[in-house]
């Protein structure tokens, strides 16, 4: 066994701990896959060794000591030791992995399905539908988890709203955009494989995103605390979410149109009002959806998104679930083809 791993190992892999072109373009492409089958079918790493979790803990202690920092030095400063520190412990379970393959291949997976969260996405949607089928009260809890605001008093109407906000908002954050990063510096060393350790660097990519998405949602806020610390963890992700949530907004009116739902006037909403929230990337797929569900989104004092064309009821949460499923997969189907593409080509 020892001797046909060595044989294996000496096939695949070459200088620097690399593997060779094509294996290299198969474990990309199969990586992908496995690790959104891992999320799908069996959701998010038990608490304890879930990466964001370890993430928040050193997030966390970094915080504790820059926080005393009166100035926006603080939040680069945090954003540097969080970097470090979770780069050298990804590498240390990569430098686990280069021990064999299929090891490799594994500890990859499961990290990289950890830097998105397709299942739990889809899932909380659902959970509040049925919920909402049950009880108003009990729908009102279960929102609460969802967004920031006071649920205590909300109308079904708003639950549906607050549900569907959540819901397509985080399309980008919890898929598209992680993904989007990783096929970029997948298609970095296609081209380049001569890079040491290129799987490490592969991996690496959308973990920080990972990473800095956990750092803004810790600290990214204008609170009286908060405001110089999180300035830098904010900007850092409205930059890296600025190309990912527009391609998103783009994917829902494309699937839009495949579910047969108003994708003209999806794309009419999403140029319209995207830009009606405070965040500067958040508002395109939440605005391609009502669009494309012809409701109206509602976060009171905030923004609106869309024109009332029919009422909202629960089951617009639904078509929005559809709606967001289909996203995902022709997304993912894109990135493939285009790997595809880019190794026919090189």
């Amino acid at each position: 066994m020892i001797e046909y791993n060595k044989f294996i190992n000496d096939i695949v892999f070459s200088n620097g701990g690399n593997i060779n072109s094509l294996n290299l373009f198969l474990f990309i492409i199969l990586a992908l896959l496995f690790s959104l089958a891992i999320d799908v079918i069996y959701g998010e790493l038990p608490g304890r060794i879930h990466p964001v979790v370890i993430y928040g803990s050193i997030i966390n202690f970094f915080k504790n000591i820059f926080i005393k920092i009166k100035n926006r030095l603080s939040g680069l400063l945090l954003v540097l030791s969080t970097t470090l520190v979770s780069s050298v412990i990804i590498f240390l379970f990569y430098f686990i992995g280069k021990i064999n393959l299929i090891l490799l291949f594994i500890i990859f997976t499961i990290l990289l399905s950890s830097s998105f969260s397709v299942n739990m996405l889809l899932q909380t949607a659902v959970d509040v539908r049925n919920d909402l089928n049950e009880s108003l009260d009990k729908a009102r809890q279960s929102v609460s988890y969802l967004v920031s605001r006071n649920t205590d008093e909300l109308t079904e109407s708003f639950i549906v709203s607050a549900t569907i906000e959540s819901l397509t908002e985080n399309i980008t954050d919890s898929y598209v955009a992680p993904i989007f990063y990783y096929f970029i510096f997948g298609i970095i060393i296609l081209i380049y494989h001569q890079i040491n350790d290129y799987l490490y660097w592969l991996l690496l990519v959308p973990m920080l995103y990972r990473l800095y998405n956990t750092l803004d949602a810790m600290v990214g806020y204008e609170t009286d605390e908060l405001k110089d610390i999180g300035y830098f963890p904010a900007k850092i992700d409205d930059i890296l979410n600025y190309i990912p949530s527009r391609i998103a907004g783009l994917y829902v009116v494309l699937s839009a149109y495949i579910l047969n739902l108003n994708g003209k006037n999806s794309f009419r909403i999403m140029m319209r009002d995207a830009r009606n929230c405070p965040s500067p990337n958040s508002g395109y797929t939440m605005a391609s959806t009502a669009g494309a569900l012809d409701i109206k989104l509602v976060k009171k004092d905030t923004y609106v998104l869309g024109d009332e064309n029919k009422e909202i009821n629960i089951e617009d949460i639904e078509k929005a679930v559809k709606l967001s499923k289909l996203t995902i997969i022709l997304f993912t189907f894109t990135i493939i083809l285009l790997l595809i593409l880019m190794k026919v080509i090189l």
